[in-house]
């Protein structure tokens, strides 16, 4: 599962680098204004499709693998579980007012996990927001040597940034 949820999160970054390239170049070529135009109309899919299976995932590791998540941890999962409800509640009523919510949830959400991460690599920099008994600095796994959970929560936060982009390109 560790491994499934590492490709998961490097399939979810290359597919934010090949949008964000679709982007820059959307008007030079064709089949990249195609890409930005199917991105943008299933926006809210693609949001509920990564924060969906990230809160799945973070699911699965507390409570079938045991990790226990830290206060960070726990930040992260308010932002991504927040997405998945609101992406849920947009794509259900065919809305497209929530691309700011969304937007703004996953930017608190990737801020947290960026944090997170330096700490894991840097665990000087550890504030007193962790507890003794589940510190932040704690790896479960480290996957291709630099993937961890924060790292895929940030990967998630990311790719669902740049699909809201996507979703506010005219």
């Amino acid at each position: 599962m560790q491994m499934f949820s590492a490709m998961l999160a490097l399939a979810a970054l290359a597919g934010a680098l090949v949008l964000t390239a679709s982007m820059t170049v959307a008007r030079a070529t064709p089949a990249g204004a195609e890409f930005v135009r199917i991105a943008r109309e299933h926006a809210m899919r693609f949001a509920l499709l990564l924060t969906g299976s990230s809160m799945l995932g973070s699911l699965y590791f507390s409570e079938v693998a045991d990790y226990s998540p830290c206060k960070l941890c726990w930040y992260q999962r308010v932002c991504m579980y927040g997405i998945a409800l609101v992406s849920l509640v947009a794509v259900v009523r065919r809305e497209r007012v929530a691309a700011p919510y969304v937007t703004v949830l996953a930017s608190v959400g990737l801020v947290i996990s960026a944090y997170h991460y330096l700490v894991e690599w840097f665990p000087t920099l550890e504030s007193d927001v962790c507890s003794l008994d589940v510190p932040c600095t704690t790896i479960w796994f480290r996957m291709f040597g630099f993937v961890t959970l924060p790292f895929m929560a940030g990967a998630a936060f990311l790719s669902v940034i740049v699909v809201m982009a996507a979703e506010r390109k005219k």
